[in-house]
């Protein structure tokens, strides 16, 4: 068994037993892992309010790497991330971003899926309110391309096609394929895909790519964005059961839908 010590990020807690919590963190040197917190739930724990979902510290695992559940000796908190928890629509776009670290990320070193993390992490912190929803889009692209599961845009995802980025027409979106298809594939695909207006495809490149702004998204094409990465979350995880966090994110679901009006007797 080896003390090491690794720049971590809380994702996900649950209780172990009257004591003590289970905890799964994103480390930086050693993947995704599971830790128990002995004694983390007594009014006195050395661990205080550091273990609560999105902190971020610095942890000392008693690590083995025949288990799958270590021990957890210290959590030296650095950011408890106050500003995303204090807004709903921060917070729901972090836990989903911190769902698929959990689902999709190895239990094995990947520096480079941390710092992505950490990056998407502070980039909602700092993004305006209008820009919210399109900085956890992109912080999802993000995440997914660093694992190996980027989206193909400037060309076709089955024949290395270029796409007309140009073109003033919609673009084929295939899931399945893993990104865009030219006219050629398009109707070879073994399903209909997703065709993306202009506006929509443009705003697709921007989100994949982390030097251009942010586009600003109304309420409509924002829930597109998030509905087209949940699904390719969904599709390339092969999840079977419910995403809670990345449902509850792709839905929106703390902001009451529209009411549908209804017409006057005089309309």
């Amino acid at each position: 068994m080896a003390l090491v010590t690794t720049p971590a990020i809380v994702l996900q807690t649950y209780r172990y037993s009257e004591t003590s919590k289970v905890v799964r963190l994103a480390t930086r040197d050693l993947g995704v892992q599971s830790a128990i917190a002995k004694g983390a739930l007594r009014p006195k724990s050395r661990f205080g309010a550091g273990l609560e979902l999105l902190s971020e510290g610095t942890a000392q695992l008693y690590f083995r790497e025949t288990r799958e559940l270590h021990t957890l000796g210290a959590f030296d908190l650095v950011n408890l991330r106050r500003e995303l928890a204090a807004d709903v629509g921060r917070f729901a776009g972090a836990t989903a971003l911190t769902e698929v670290m959990l689902k999709m990320a190895p239990p094995a070193p990947l520096a480079a899926a941390y710092d992505t993390l950490t990056d998407a992490l502070d980039a909602l912190e700092l993004a305006p309110p209008d820009r919210v929803d399109a900085a956890a889009v992109r912080a999802v692209w993000s995440l997914l391309a660093v694992l190996g599961f980027e989206p193909s845009l400037a060309r076709c995802a089955r024949d290395g096609a270029a796409i007309d980025q140009a073109a003033n027409e919609p673009v084929p979106f295939s899931v399945a394929d893993g990104g865009a298809l030219c006219a050629r594939c398009a109707p070879a695909a073994g399903h209909a895909p997703s065709r993306l207006p202009p506006r929509a495809y443009r705003d697709l490149l921007a989100l994949n790519d982390p030097r251009a702004d942010l586009p600003l998204l109304d309420r409509p094409h924002a829930a597109a964005h998030r509905r087209l990465v949940a699904r390719f979350v969904r599709y390339h995880l092969g999840e079977a059961g419910p995403l809670s966090a990345l449902d509850f994110w792709e839905r929106h679901a703390w902001v009451p839908p529209t009411p549908t009006p209804i017409p006057s007797a005089a309309s």
